[in-house]
């Protein structure tokens, strides 16, 4: 049986992590990346290995396109000593930071680190990596359900994930003759470390964003983690260049 393979960036925390365990869990063996969180990549690596699962962690700044020569030649070598193959699945753009900040508030050193971790980042790290994609494999992008819907604070967050959303379109056309399909996931608010976990930690901002979304609680990762194994399936294998709202019904 051959297991397929996912690479997931920013796979050492938060919807990351939780995605690798829940496609673990279905058999998919994961590749991983970690900025600085070494003994977090660590622990999930021991958690999916404790499971059955293969897994290798890699390090990686999506920040800085000059080390993707290096980290796709990594990959390359970890593929073939750690799982005896020459290409990979799936690949899951998630590697993110966020930012809390009025429009006319937000400097142009914020908007830059946006833009070079959720725009610049999948452009070219997918760009450097699609020689190793299997023709028939998956991508997928990692938007916010703040594209939909507003809350102040959040504006140059939210156009930088709307230009992914975009993206993700052109690329399922521009890759269907690869046959990759190529869609995005929108999540709703989720009780993370995201935004200094006020959603998961403060019972009150917990509180008041519930009231807004229709099934009367905020996200946990594992409605994230769950999705995304199951938008990778084959079970979703004709849904291409589209946005998932997982959010709850957040701000219907």
């Amino acid at each position: 049986m051959t297991h397929p393979i996912a690479l997931i960036t920013g796979a050492s925390r938060g919807l990351g992590r939780n995605m690798a365990v829940h496609l673990a869990k279905r058999g998919v063996h994961i590749i991983g990346t970690y900025r600085s969180g070494a003994a977090e990549a660590e622990s999930l690596k021991q958690q999916i290995e404790a499971q059955g699962g293969k897994i290798a962690m890699l390090p990686l700044d999506i920040t800085d396109t000059a080390s993707y020569e290096a980290f796709s030649s990594a990959v390359t070598k970890t593929l073939k000593t750690n799982f005896g193959r020459e290409r990979f699945d799936f690949l899951v753009n998630n590697a993110g930071n966020g930012l809390f900040a009025n429009f006319v508030d937000a400097t142009e050193e914020q908007f830059a680190s946006l833009v070079a971790t959720h725009l610049r980042g999948p452009i070219f790290l997918t760009q450097k990596l699609l020689p190793l994609v299997e023709d028939g494999g998956r991508i997928l992008n990692v938007s916010s359900g703040f594209v939909r819907f507003t809350l102040p604070g959040y504006s140059v967050y939210a156009a930088v994930k709307a230009a992914v959303e975009v993206l993700t379109r052109f690329m399922a056309v521009e890759l269907g003759s690869r046959h990759i399909r190529v869609n995005a996931i929108a999540p709703g608010a989720i009780a993370t470390d995201f935004g200094g976990g006020a959603v998961r930690d403060n019972k009150d901002v917990n509180a008041y964003v519930a009231h807004g979304i229709a099934l009367g609680r905020v996200g946990l990762p594992d409605d994230i983690g769950a999705a995304v194994a199951a938008i990778l399936s084959d079970d979703m294998a004709w849904a291409n260049g589209t946005t998932f709202d997982i959010s709850g019904g957040q701000l219907l």
